[in-house]
This record gives C-alpha cells, sequence and structure tokens, in this order.
C-alpha cells in the first residue's frame, strides 16, 4: 500500500509540475499541417484583433513534423494543437500514448482539394488524367510491358495531346500530409488506371508497394514545406507544374490556374461533392491537458468552432476551405468544445 502511495504521489506531482510549467507560457502554440495553417493562422489574428490576448503561436511544420511535436509530451514545452492534412495514424497515436498525451480531441475542420497549377503565363490549357500525373512523376512505370524505371522526360511522350514541354512538377516531402494524401489520391488512383495493373490482375497492396515512390531523377522537385516557394518558383517557369491544397491555388489565382483533373477544375463545389478527385479532409488535434491551464486556449478552440470561422460565408472559405455540412459543423462544434476524447487509433 506504501508503494501504491507513492506512485500516486508521484504521479500527481507529475501532473502539477506539468501544470504550472504550462502556465508560464502565454501564448497557445499550433503546429502542423502546411495546408491547415493559413486557416490556423487566420482564426488565431482573428481571435487577437477581438480579445486582445497575445495571438497564438503558429508554425508550418508539416503533418508528420507536427505530429511528432505535438506528441512528445505534455507542458509548456510541448505543443497544444496540430493541424492535419490526413487523420492521425496509429503509429502517431501510440506515440502520444507513450508519452502520455492520451486525451485529445479530433476535430474535421472542412475539405481540400490537392491542386496542380501553373502560372497564368502558360500558353496551355491544362487537363491531365490521374493515370498521366501517375506515368509523369512516378518512380518507376510500365515500358514495353516491365515494370522499370521512369523514362518520360516531357509531357507530349505520354501523351502527344499534351503540352510538348519538359516534365517539372514541384511539390511537397515526404513529411507533409499533403504528400501523403497525393500519394493516396492521385499517384495510387493514376497507378490502378494502367492497363499493365488492370490486366495483370495486381490488388491494393501491390499497388501500395510499387505505386508510392515519386521519381528522383529530376522531374519531380520537392519543394519543402513552403507552399508560397512553390508558387513562387510557378511563375518564374511558365511550363513548371506545382501542387499543394486548394487554399493556396485560391489564394493566387491572380498569377496562378488549375490544372483540370479527368476533366474537372478544383472549386469550392467540386471539392464539396468529392467530383474533383483529389479531395480530402482537413483536421486539427487538441492535447486536453492543456485545455485551462495554457491561458486563452479554449477560447482559441472557441473561435475556431465559430460560424464566423467555419461556416459557408466564414472568413475561413473565403480562404479556399470547403465547409462541412450544417449538421456535421453543429455536431463538430458540440464535440470539441466539450473535449470529446478521440477513439484508439
Amino acid at each position: 500500500m506504501k508503494h501504491t502511495n507513492t506512485l500516486i504521489l508521484a504521479a500527481c506531482g507529475a501532473i502539477i509540475a506539468a501544470s504550472a510549467n504550462a502556465q508560464s507560457r502565454e501564448q497557445v502554440r499550433v503546429v502542423g499541417s502546411s495546408t491547415v495553417f493559413p486557416y490556423s493562422q487566420a482564426v488565431a489574428e482573428e481571435f487577437a484583433n477581438q480579445s486582445g490576448a497575445p495571438a497564438p503561436i503558429v508554425e508550418s511544420t508539416g503533418t508528420g513534423g507536427g505530429m511528432q511535436i505535438f506528441c512528445g509530451g505534455i507542458g509548456e514545452s510541448h505543443a497544444d494543437i496540430t493541424g492535419a492534412s490526413r487523420a492521425m495514424t496509429s503509429s502517431e497515436y501510440a506515440l502520444c500514448v507513450e508519452n502520455g498525451v492520451t486525451d485529445i480531441t479530433e476535430a474535421l475542420i472542412g475539405y481540400d482539394g490537392l491542386s496542380m497549377a501553373v502560372s497564368r503565363s502558360s500558353e496551355n490549357d491544362w487537363n491531365l488524367t490521374l493515370s498521366e500525373v501517375y506515368l509523369a512523376l512516378a518512380a518507376q512505370v510500365p515500358v514495353n510491358g516491365e515494370w522499370a524505371d521512369n523514362p518520360y522526360t516531357r509531357w507530349s511522350e505520354i501523351n502527344p495531346d499534351l503540352p510538348d514541354v519538359e516534365i517539372l512538377a514541384y511539390g511537397p516531402p515526404p513529411t507533409s500530409g499533403t504528400r501523403d494524401a497525393f500519394v493516396e489520391l492521385a499517384m495510387h488512383a493514376g497507378c490502378e488506371e494502367l492497363e499493365f495493373v488492370q490486366n495483370g490482375g495486381f490488388d491494393g497492396d501491390w499497388v501500395e508497394e510499387n505505386c508510392s515512390r515519386m521519381r528522383t531523377d529530376g522531374p519531380f522537385v520537392e519543394a519543402g514545406e513552403n507552399d508560397n516557394l512553390i508558387v513562387q518558383r510557378l511563375n518564374a517557369d511558365a511550363n513548371a507544374v506545382g501542387i499543394f491544397g486548394y487554399s493556396f491555388l485560391y489564394e493566387n489565382l491572380d498569377t496562378l490556374k488549375a490544372v483540370n483533373i479527368n476533366g474537372v477544375e478544383p472549386s469550392v463545389d467540386t471539392i464539396g461533392d468529392f467530383s474533383y478527385p483529389i479531395s480530402r479532409p482537413l483536421y486539427f488535434y487538441i492535447k486536453n491537458a492543456h485545455r485551462g491551464v495554457i491561458p486563452n486556449m479554449q477560447e482559441f478552440v472557441e473561435e475556431y468552432m465559430s460560424e464566423a470561422a467555419l461556416s459557408p460565408t466564414g472568413y475561413l472559405a473565403e480562404r479556399g476551405l470547403v465547409s462541412l455540412p450544417d449538421d456535421q459543423r453543429t455536431a463538430l462544434r458540440e464535440a470539441v468544445l466539450a473535449g470529446a476524447t478521440m477513439e484508439a487509433k
């Protein structure tokens, strides 16, 4: 019994110490996805303007990097919230649990499209199928009936109706949720459309194993977590293609234009009804142990969940977020504000 009491006292002491450390930090800290970043930044600015409280610190670390930071532990040295352009994985959840982060609220805040775009100075009207995207950017493709390293250097080599320009695409790194989603929604789907795969009877496991690697011989360039850098590079090269979240295309329509995918242009409507084939949900995750401890954290979450932010006419929609239906937004708001704990992954 004495040993049990000692353990309980030690645990309580650790919690009190963590709370005391957290209280010494004056600003909410948000990390995570470069796609969710502009939305969290907008909410942070609105919250500071409305409340007069210090604006939360928002960092663009990528989805994977954000999960590592968020799941690192409890206390002021660890982030309060992380944005994600995909759901938390089972391994990330296990890392959280391992480090004592066991009470987490998951919030699906809306939808986004993975846009491909070019400069408005491009002379070409771009319309790609998912299989053409795969053949241009994958590490390995069918060549003369064999699975081999990608030989294509120009779009016209894939389809003579495509622009006769060199393949050059700027996209996200492996740490990015945008990269994860692009591989799953565009590369895997494009691979599955290939006659080589269909006639070979290859299943989903084969596709995941053989169709997930982006090429590393030059036509695909990892541009880091800064999507604004991709925008700058597209404006400098009319033949280059960029890959990023719809919000960045939306915010740069004065200089960029969309690449249609399977004949569908990304828009709020086509992303919302999933007729645009590379659409995905966006999330943020809240560390509930920090609520009521980090100053203004709950109030910041309330602003994020407000109709002013998340409705179809809200200020996040103005930045490209595709809103949830009314009933789903209501359910989301109730669950998040109550601190509902997500189920184990």
